[in-house]
C-alpha cells in the first residue's frame, strides 16, 4: 500500500470523484473547478480523484461498483461527491442502485442532511416570504425504513396479484438520527428541533420513533422539541416554514419533505444534499437527477453540485472555504449570475468560472462566531 494515497497524508484532503451520468458529467466538473479555485486561495491541498463509476462503465463491461470499492473509499478518501446517476439505456437503473444505495448501505451513511436555504426572495413561490423565512435543514433516516428492499410479490401479473413492502425501524437506526439531530442543533446553536412521524396510523414502528424521540430528547432541554405528523408537517412547511429550525424524520418521509422543502427555497437545482456518517468516510451530492438529454449542452445549472462540494469541505472542518463558496453562489443568484432557471444568461460551463474568479478575487475570509 502507498502511504501517499491514504486519506490526511501530508494534510491533503483526497476526494473521490464519481461525476455518473447525463448532467452529473457537467455539473460535476464546475463543482470540482470551484473545489480547485477555493483551495488556491486558501493555500489548501485538495487532490481530486475521479471514478468513471456509471451508465457507460456498467454498458462496456457490466461494472456497477467495483469489487471492494468501499473499503477503497473508506481507507484512502476523506469524502466522496457524487454527480448523479440514471441513464435511459439501463432501464432498471440496476447501476445507479447498486453504486449510490450500495454506497449509502455499505459504507453506513445513516445521515441524510438536506438544507433548505432560500437565497433571494424572488426564488420561492411563497408570497411575502424572505431568506430569513426559509432556513431550515431537514435529517433524514438513510438506511431503513421502506427502502431496505424487504418485501415480495406472490402470484405476480394475476387477478390475485400481492405485494409486499416492509417497514424497517430498528432502535439503534432511530435513536442513532434522532441524537445526530439534536446534537446538530446544539452545535449550530439552534433551539428548535420537530421530529415528524405518522405514529398515528404506523402504529408499530413509529410507536419506536415516538418512544425514542420522547427518551432522547430529555438529554437536550436546551432545545425545544416538538412533533408533528408528516402530512400536517408538510402543511406547516408551506405556512409557515420560519417556524421550523431542524426536522428529524425516517427515510421515505425525509426523501418527500425535503423535495417539498427544496422547491419552497427555488428548486431542485438550488439543493444539495449529505450522506453522513460521523465516523467514516461520507458522500455528498446534489439532489436533481441526471436529466440524460441535457448532457453535454451547457445549459444545465450547476449550483447544487457546487453546494453540495461546500457541504462537503465544511463537513471536513474547511468551515472558511465552505463560507467563501457559499457567498459567492449568492453572489451569483443576486447578480443573476446562473443559468436560465434562475433568470440569468450563462451556460454551465460559464457560471463555473464566474464562481471561481469571484472566490480567486474576494479570497477566503475566517467566519465570524456568533456569540
Amino acid at each position: 500500500m502507498n502511504p501517499a494515497k491514504l486519506k490526511g497524508a501530508n494534510g491533503i484532503k483526497r476526494i473521490a470523484v464519481i461525476p455518473g451520468d447525463g448532467i452529473g458529467v457537467d455539473v460535476t466538473a464546475e463543482a470540482t473547478k470551484v473545489l480547485r479555485a477555493v483551495a488556491a486561495a486558501a493555500g489548501r491541498s485538495l487532490e481530486l480523484v475521479e471514478f468513471d463509476w456509471g451508465a457507460d462503465r456498467y454498458l462496456r463491461d457490466g461494472v456497477t461498483l467495483p469489487q471492494g470499492a468501499e473499503e477503497m473509499l473508506r481507507r484512502e478518501f476523506d469524502a466522496i461527491l457524487v454527480g448523479a446517476l440514471g441513464d435511459p439505456r439501463v432501464p432498471s437503473m440496476k447501476h445507479a442502485a447498486d453504486i449510490l444505495l450500495g454506497l449509502r448501505f455499505k459504507l453506513d451513511l445513516f445521515v441524510n442532511a438536506r438544507p433548505i436555504e432560500l437565497l433571494d426572495t424572488a426564488l420561492t413561490p411563497l408570497r411575502d416570504r424572505t431568506e430569513r423565512d426559509i432556513h431550515f435543514i431537514v435529517f433524514r433516516e438513510n438506511t431503513e425504513g421502506l427502502y431496505v428492499g424487504m418485501g415480495g410479490i406472490f402470484k405476480k401479473g394475476t387477478p390475485d396479484e400481492i405485494a409486499i413492502q416492509e417497514d424497517v425501524n430498528t432502535r439503534k437506526g432511530v435513536e442513532r438520527i434522532i441524537r445526530y439531530a439534536f446534537e446538530y442543533a446544539r452545535q449550530h446553536q439552534l433551539r428548535r428541533l420537530c421530529m415528524s412521524d405518522k405514529s398515528n396510523a404506523l402504529t408499530y414502528g413509529h410507536d419506536l420513533w415516538q418512544r425514542v424521540f420522547a427518551q432522547v430528547k430529555e438529554e437536550y432541554a436546551d432545545i425545544e422539541s416538538s412533533h408533528w405528523y408528516i402530512d400536517a408537517l408538510a402543511m406547516q412547511m408551506v405556512k409557515d416554514p420560519g417556524q421550523f429550525q431542524v426536522i428529524v424524520t425516517c427515510n421515505m418521509f425525509g426523501d418527500i419533505i425535503s423535495d417539498l422543502g427544496a422547491q419552497l427555497a427555488g428548486g431542485m437545482g438550488l439543493a444539495p444534499s449529505g450522506n453522513i456518517n460521523p465516523e467514516s468516510v461520507s458522500l455528498f451530492e446534489p439532489v436533481h437527477g441526471s436529466a440524460p438529454k441535457y448532457a453535454g449542452k451547457n445549459i444545465a445549472n450547476p449550483l447544487a453540485a457546487i453546494l453540495a462540494a461546500s457541504m462537503m469541505l465544511d463537513h471536513l472542518g474547511w468551515a472558511d472555504e465552505a463560507a467563501a463558496i457559499n457567498a459567492a453562489v449568492r453572489a451569483s443568484v443576486r447578480e443573476k449570475q446562473t443559468t436560465p432557471d434562475l433568470g440569468g444568461s450563462l451556460g454551465t460551463r460559464e457560471v463555473g468560472d464566474w464562481l471561481a474568479n469571484q472566490i480567486s478575487k474576494q479570497g477566503v475570509a475566517p467566519v465570524r462566531v456568533q456569540q
